[in-house]
């Protein structure tokens, strides 16, 4: 396992717990999914990639955009959905037919595969990637280097 997927791994690990709040991302304070996601990006790279726009609770779903996974596919290295590994990021498509508009970062691959991410009403939590969330799964990624 990589430095940088033992550093993935082990960051999202220490986010459990932080409440959920929408376009927060702020460790033990408040975050949503995509926050997590930008604070574990900041811990291991430093600054942020790009600005994050505000974004509504729905994301993109009205224009039908895939702005989250645009966003991915911008600063993360794509890989087969198959393909699972602990440290990857996932995104999730919450209905057939919508945008991809939640994700999470897988801590355990395997058997007891697990992933962290921040769920409103549970704030950031290690939930296992059992079949009604990895049927949702529409793409995965793995962090640079």
């Amino acid at each position: 396992m990589s430095t940088v997927t033992q550093r993935v791994i082990s960051e999202a690990l220490s986010w459990v717990g932080t409440p959920y709040q929408h376009q927060a991302s702020r460790k033990g304070a408040g975050t949503d999914c995509l926050g997590l996601l930008r604070g574990v990006w900041r811990h291991v790279y430093g600054a942020e990639p790009e600005s994050v726009p505000a974004y509504t609770a729905d994301w993109s779903e009205p224009q039908g955009r895939e702005e989250l996974l645009w966003a991915a596919e911008r600063h993360l290295v794509c890989k087969p959905t198959s393909d699972t590994a602990a440290g990857d990021v996932l995104l999730f498509r919450m209905r057939r037919g919508a945008v991809a508009k939640h994700l999470g970062l897988q801590v355990r691959a395997g058997q007891n595969a697990a992933f962290v991410h921040a769920y409103s009403g549970y704030g950031v939590t290690v939930s296992p990637l059992s079949e009604p969330w990895a049927r949702r799964v529409v793409a995965r990624f793995s962090f640079p280097g």
